[in-house]
């Protein structure tokens, strides 16, 4: 053993075995040698077993150990991914994890590595919808020039509401979150009537205008509108970008365009209201403020999403826009293949 220890050429490992079974011959407790070995005490126990079983050729020897699992045949892969993207049998919708284990006989881990390998997730499922509208190129031409290079001298605004906002009230307060532990809410609630949140995104410095009313007709859009016109600074035309909604083609609506010549409405095309920069803001109103929200009271919806507004006006964003209409237009007609 001391020759082990002192030879330099020897491996570091085979040297660390030595010196334990050196301070085992000195009657030392398997503590003290754990200590001055610098290892654990049942490696201690590890390698006072082998040198009894074994003598000095079990310390420089490692066993062997039993071989590794053999990968997955790529036949199989092959097959686990073409049934993932082919239909399930009997009455389900889409593949799970545990269905396509048994129907391959593989276990489960196998079958969610192979999914991630090969990027498949049946479980998503993402929705869209397609513009038949015939002026399609030239609205979205129109509307993508407005965001990407506004008109000097001029304001663009992203005009939209957002109806049917409920005021919910839960039947019992709900608990904090905790470490470990989610935050919980009833899923039950109390209806306290709804509002509707008209809304005008200025592109330009990312500031809101909003003002909530009881409901949409065009009645409250020209009030908005009156409300929106009062708070633009004289001498700017104002182009408005709006969706297809009944309300923004009203004829009270149009006389009112009429009497206005420095606003320019652009309508977005039929079934593309994603081009209008306000839905942006709805979206995080509604996951930051809105969806975990308790009213006790219409009032305090109301009040609570001017808050909302307040406090995003005091720090607004830009809207940045950053893909052309031809990038839009090759991503819809990839699209329009691959549903084909």
């Amino acid at each position: 053993m001391a020759a082990i220890v002192a030879d330099r050429n020897r491996p570091q490992k085979h040297v660390a075995r030595a010196r334990i079974i050196l301070h085992s011959a000195a009657r030392l407790d398997v503590a003290e040698v754990a200590r001055r070995a610098g290892i654990s005490r049942p490696a201690v126990w590890r390698w006072q077993q082998r040198f009894a079983e074994a003598g000095v050729d079990g310390l420089l020897r490692d066993k062997t150990r039993k071989p590794g699992k053999a990968p997955t045949p790529e036949a199989v892969v092959r097959r686990v991914v073409a049934l993932t993207c082919s239909e399930p049998p009997g009455e389900a919708t889409h593949w799970t994890g545990r269905a396509m284990a048994e129907a391959s006989g593989l276990s489960l881990r196998t079958v969610q590595r192979i999914w991630v390998g090969h990027e498949l997730q049946p479980h998503r499922l993402r929705t869209f919808k397609r513009s038949r509208d015939p002026e399609f190129l030239a609205k979205l031409e129109d509307i993508v020039g407005l965001y990407i290079a506004p008109p000097r001298h001029a304001v663009v605004l992203s005009v939209d509401e957002k109806s049917q906002i409920q005021a919910l009230d839960r039947t019992q307060p709900g608990l904090p979150i905790k470490p470990g532990k989610a935050g919980t809410m009833t899923h039950d609630y109390i209806r306290h009537g709804t509002t509707t949140l008209f809304a005008a995104l200025n592109v330009f410095d990312g500031t809101v205008i909003g003002r909530c009313m009881q409901r949409h007709r065009h009645q409250e859009f020209l009030r908005f509108l009156n409300t929106v016109e009062a708070a633009v600074p004289a001498g700017r035309i104002v182009h408005a970008v709006l969706d297809n909604y009944a309300t923004h083609k009203h004829e009270k609506v149009r006389a009112w365009l009429a009497r206005h010549p420095r606003w320019v409405f652009h309508y977005t095309p039929t079934s593309g209201s994603w081009l209008n920069a306000v839905e942006t803001f709805f979206s995080a109103m509604t996951r930051r403020r809105l969806r975990r929200g308790v009213f006790r009271s219409l009032v305090d919806l109301q009040a609570a999403i001017n808050r909302y507004l307040t406090e995003h006006n005091a720090d607004p964003r830009p809207f940045t826009w950053t893909a052309t209409p031809a990038n839009i237009v090759a991503k819809l007609d990839q699209l329009n293949a691959s549903v084909q």
